[in-house]
């Protein structure tokens, strides 16, 4: 059980690569470990099941909490649905990985990462994606790799690689870069209003750094004697691609070359054209080898028919330089943007159009007790601002059921999240929970740049300040050879049929996120870079239309949001605050109907939609915190009368006593003589005792209103 460790150093940091110890019955497996992370990666293959004509491959990503020393804390005590940066760590390996597997291949694959232990200065993610691709080599698996992946940060103007959990937060950058021997494979990214030309060279950065990962795996596998496999593509019967070829070219060529045809129209119409190729095979002698080879399968005629359609829309771009819409590469769709489309009970709302993609996006203001908490390995464990991203089957005119959001929905949303944080208020200054969900109502190409715009729109019409409206454009390619066409504002059968999904989305300043898949296994750094500074037109054509609709984040926010009043007291009376079993702050919350948060640093916020209440309630919390000093004179009213004194309000929820013998300067036989209930006084601070007990005086103080003399307090046994 010993196995094989071997050590790479890499960026000045040791990893350890464990192999033939773990998972023994899996294809292969390998112990990735820097620092304390440690992260088991399996590759499993199993045989391909019957009239299969696609990959199915799945990645998962589990997350252990024993990893931190944590319980969970269901009421199960053990880790049940992934949590939500567990999905998308799942898709951060499966997005690289896949465009690397053979377009033939039809076998089970499984790649799962388990992280079993984890070092905050070392996150396991990019760990995962490199071992990933070192334990699908060591099985064996026909594969065009191998593949790496590193995170680069940006602290000061110093690119950093790898950087831990603490750096990232303070990074204007993070960065994910995947690549292969071809070039970079995925790109994954949130920054704060960064520079296209950084953008770019933080690319260049991480992508040299994967090469060095890469050169070591090749040196792993030539050590333990594994050749890579890559697999020989079986021989395609051409019997019928070449019948649909001489039938259906012409009238396909046709349908393509009709600019002024919608998807919908442009969809019947090849349906018709396959339709009647399929009722022209029909008719075919049962010994033609045509009707023989579509009989052996059902899916033949299909999917020839797309491979056809895939290849003629390809040569039109690169041939005529033109779409199946008639834009030019680089012309962005109709636009149309509108707010306030839903009543005002939605705290704000935005409506945004982009061709037949259309989005509504609604934001809604909640107190920091809405705050989301993580129960997951990040220690970064709450959330304040989140995005939900829906995408229901109409939105494509389809019937479907209805079930909980996938992993393209939670990864949709989460981008979209990814690119409105950097432009988001500061917490001091507007300590609102945020919350926007994104509706995708009709979808033909980027609906995720569709969420970021509504949403930018909703978030506006709510009245959230935002440092800058952010949009978002989606770009495409097409790539035969050495042709390169760079397509913007791509479509839904231009992202099918197309290379790469290239996802942007900034302010005027700069890139706030950044998303590259590909379909192929490889793209060079200067191609990226012309993708990257060819979006930015894009997105500010589409800003500009954003903005005729609303110019700045409204004034009056909705008058169904809640009003916040935040304000500091000192951390070290909070108990005080709350009260014995949370007493003190329950009858606050009763009497001013307000909802009140305290952080641990002291920060308060208090909720209400009376704004007088909440005025209310802060004045009863500076109240109880306020510090007294001896000496200090405060206008009160009697709240209790005992036989030994009287109680006193002298700012709101916190009492002094006025003990019988200082109620007048004369003996007093009985307290009620002189005050009595809800009587206002006028009264001095004679002392504070050990216990905090505030001891008050009326003698020597005027009830008039007068200035009151000077008190000295003598010390115990002085005359």
């Amino acid at each position: 059980m010993q196995g094989e460790i071997r050590s790479i150093s890499f960026d000045g940091r040791e990893i350890r690569l464990t192999t033939g110890r773990y998972a023994p019955q899996a294809g292969g497996s390998v112990l990735i470990e820097c620092g304390d992370t440690s992260v088991l990666v399996t590759a499993t293959r199993a045989n391909a099941r019957e009239g299969i004509d696609f990959l199915p491959l799945t990645c998962d990503y589990e997350e252990r909490l024993y990893a931190a020393g944590r319980i969970p804390g269901s009421f199960f005590r053990r880790e049940a649905r992934p949590p939500e940066r567990a999905i998308l760590t799942c898709r951060l390996i499966d997005r690289p990985i896949r465009p690397l597997f053979p377009n033939w291949l039809r076998d089970d694959l499984q790649i799962v990462a388990t992280c079993l232990s984890l070092d905050e200065r070392v996150p396991p993610d990019v760990l995962a994606v490199t071992g990933a691709s070192l334990a699908t080599l060591i099985a064996k698996i026909p594969f065009h790799g191998p593949m790496a992946a590193v995170r680069v940060g940006l602290l000061g103007d110093d690119f950093i690689l790898n950087p831990s959990f603490r750096e990232i937060e303070r990074s204007e950058l993070d960065l994910v870069v995947a690549g292969t021997p071809d070039g970079v494979v995925m790109v994954e990214a949130g920054a704060r209003q960064l520079p296209e030309q950084d953008m770019i060279e933080a690319i260049d950065f991480g992508y040299e750094a994967v090469g060095e990962l890469i050169r070591h795996q090749s040196d792993i596998l030539a050590a333990m004697g594994i050749e890579q496999v890559k697999g020989e593509e079986p021989k395609e019967d051409k019997t019928v691609p070449n019948y649909l070829s001489k039938q259906c070219s012409k009238e396909i060529g046709k349908v393509l070359g009709q600019f002024s045809l919608s998807k919908g129209e442009r969809d019947a119409q090849l349906d018709a054209i396959k339709a009647k190729a399929a009722e022209a095979v029909a008719a075919l002698g049962d010994s033609d080898p045509v009707k023989a080879a579509i009989g052996s399968s059902s899916k033949l005629m299909a999917n020839s028919f797309k491979a056809l359609t895939k290849t003629m829309m390809r040569a039109q771009i690169l041939e005529q330089g033109k779409r199946v819409d008639g834009r030019e590469l680089d012309q962005v769709r109709e636009i149309s943007a509108a707010v306030s489309v839903l009543p005002k009970r939605v705290h704000g709302s935005g409506l945004f159009q982009r061709g037949l993609t259309q989005v509504l996006s609604t934001a809604t203001l909640g107190t920091p007790s809405d705050a989301q908490e993580m129960d997951d390995l990040n220690p970064i464990n709450e959330k304040h601002y989140l995005h939900h991203y829906n995408f229901p089957p109409y939105s494509t005119g389809e019937t479907k059921p209805m079930r909980s959001p996938g992993r393209r929905e939670v990864g949709h949303g989460a981008l979209a999240e990814r690119a409105l944080i950097p432009v988001l208020p500061s917490k001091e200054s507007f300590p609102y929970v945020l919350r926007v969900v994104s509706e995708c109502l009709s979808s033909n190409g980027s609906t995720s740049m569709g969420s970021v715009c509504g949403s930018t729109l909703a978030l506006m019409d709510a009245g959230v300040p935002l440092v800058a409206p952010v949009s978002g454009a989606a770009m495409g390619l097409i790539k035969e050879g050495e042709e390169v066409r760079i397509l913007t504002d791509i479509q839904g059968i231009e992202d099918f049929l197309g290379d790469m999904d290239f996802k942007v989305a900034g302010t005027e300043k700069g890139i706030t996120a950044l998303q590259m898949d590909m379909k192929i296994t490889g793209l060079d750094v200067p191609t990226i870079a012309k993708a990257i500074n060819q979006a930015r037109p894009a997105r500010l054509h589409i800003l500009a239309k954003m903005l005729e609709a609303i110019e700045k984040p409204r004034d009056v926010m909705s008058p169904h949001a809640p009003r916040l009043l935040s304000f500091r007291i000192d951390p070290e009376l909070i108990g005080t605050v709350i009260g014995p079993g949370g007493r003190t702050i329950k009858g606050i919350t009763e009497r001013t109907n307000t909802k009140i948060d305290i952080e641990d640093t002291g920060i308060v916020t208090v909720a209400s939609h009376d704004g007088a209440a909440a005025e209310e309630a802060q004045k009863i919390i500076e109240g109880l915190t306020r510090r007294i000093s001896e000496g200090e004179v405060f206008q009160g009213h009697v709240t209790r009368v005992i036989p030994i004194g009287a109680f006193v309000e002298i700012l709101p929820g916190k009492e002094g006593m006025i003990h019988i013998s200082q109620l007048s300067e004369s003996r007093v036989e009985k307290v009620e003589d002189v005050v009595n209930v809800g009587d206002q006084v006028t009264v001095r601070v004679r002392e504070i005792d050990n216990r905090g007990r505030i001891n008050l005086s009326l003698r020597g103080v005027p009830q008039d209103g007068s200035d009151p003399e000077p008190t000295v307090i003598l010390p115990v046994g002085e005359v």
